[in-house]
């Protein structure tokens, strides 16, 4: 019999796939020398392990077949039911049988985009946007449109109906925004609903870091102003632990009901054991005493960093002072590529994020994200002051203008 040599021939789809840069500089940073300020990571000094291990004896304890049995592709009905009661606030009322739980907020994107998106489907996002999402939906050929955007998010002046009309979605993280680390402003808020209303396009709000404000302060979700139009995605991963791969989506029908298809497609349901072990754990309480202590972690180390880059980047170089989430952005100047910069960083043990990644169209090469939650105050201090002396290097390199 002659020897055959198999083929595989990979769909468009597949080839068209890339590797997350994000995922790429993280393979750097496991050597244990390397100072990262790369991976949107939540601080491990913040998992409830004790909560956790005895929300599972109790799970084991008093439901073991339950727990390791197939469940429905919903979700655990006394978690969803916890869910819309928790987002049930400032005049919305959210029913659960609108929330789907899903194998983390990236199962949520993924959904979302095989149930909304066709090949050239006109697909909204803000400028940057989270690389996750970016990734997710490009998978299904979207035509991306990033709308403008400052240290504020979207911004409402000047955007028209005739600019969204025609859109599939608009995606958005008004908290805390990753990568940029800013907060949409009540008044944008409402101008953002109010457009997107008018122009018949539906809002998709990310929300994985909302209750992270330094503070406590909250603000109005875009769900509240709207529930019919909007469709909201949050997770555990920020307030518990990412290990756990729980999240959910509220979402209207006909949505709904085809992404609990697409769901049924994927996973058939998001495991039982990780859902009823987060219900034992959050059912009574626990993260509104939990929540303020990770909040406080992550603003002391949000202010070590701030005040590192004012002792060490030099003038030319510009971010922003976030007051909740896990991000700093910075700006630098033009000429100054953060790509051949973290070549150069790596070379000294310091890792980021380049900035390019993070946007839909027209990458801007002279930016960067920082993220600050695990690196101990003195590895920031000697992160950031290697930063600071690549950054000078590279200025003084730039041609003189003109």
């Amino acid at each position: 019999m002659p020897s055959m040599t198999t083929t595989y021939t990979l769909s468009r789809r597949a080839q068209a796939l890339t590797s997350s840069a994000i995922r790429e500089i993280l393979k750097v940073t496991e050597r244990p020398e390397v100072i990262s300020f790369a991976g949107g990571l939540p601080s491990p000094a913040t998992f409830p392990v004790e909560r956790m291990r005895e929300a599972t004896e109790k799970v084991l304890r008093e439901a073991p077949q339950a727990a390791l049995q197939y469940g429905p592709t919903e979700g655990f009905t006394p978690l969803r039911e916890w869910i819309a009661a928790r987002l049930s606030h400032g005049g919305a009322v959210v029913p659960a049988s609108r929330v789907l739980i899903t194998t983390g907020s990236q199962q949520g994107l993924d959904l979302l985009g095989k149930v909304l998106i066709d090949e050239g489907s006109k697909v909204l996002v803000e400028t940057p946007s989270y690389l996750g999402a970016l990734q997710a939906f490009s998978l299904f050929s979207p035509d991306f449109a990033s709308l403008p955007s400052d240290e504020q998010g979207i911004v409402t002046d000047g955007l028209s109906v005739e600019q969204l009309a025609g859109a599939r979605f608009l995606y958005c993280l008004p908290n805390f925004q990753n990568p940029t680390g800013r907060r949409m402003p009540l008044e944008r808020r409402k101008a953002l609903v109010a457009l997107a209303n008018a122009a018949g396009v539906p809002l998709v709000e990310d929300d994985p870091y909302g209750e992270l404000s330094y503070g406590g302060e909250a603000l109005p979700s875009l769900l509240s102003m709207n529930p019919d139009g909007v469709i909201y995605m949050g997770s555990f991963s920020k307030v518990l632990a990412p290990g756990l791969r729980l999240g959910y989506v509220v979402a209207p029908e006909p949505v709904f009901g085809k992404m609990v298809q697409a769901k049924q497609a994927a996973d058939l349901h998001t495991p039982s054991f990780s859902q009823r072990i987060v219900y034992e754990a959050v059912q009574d309480g626990f993260l509104d005493a939990h929540i303020p202590s990770i909040r406080t972690l992550y603003g002391q180390q949000c202010e070590r960093m701030l005040a590192a880059l004012e002792r060490e980047f030099p003038e030319q170089v510009s971010w922003n002072r976030p007051d909740g989430g896990m991000f700093i952005w910075v700006d630098l100047p033009e000429g100054v590529d953060s790509g051949a910069l973290l070549a150069k960083a790596i070379e000294r043990n310091v890792a980021f994020v380049p900035g390019a990644p993070f946007y839909a169209v027209n990458p801007k090469k002279n930016s960067l994200r920082l993220s600050f939650v695990t690196v101990p105050g003195e590895k920031i201090d000697a992160g950031v002051k290697i930063l600071g002396e690549l950054l000078k290097a590279e200025i003084a390199a730039l041609p003189a203008a003109a």
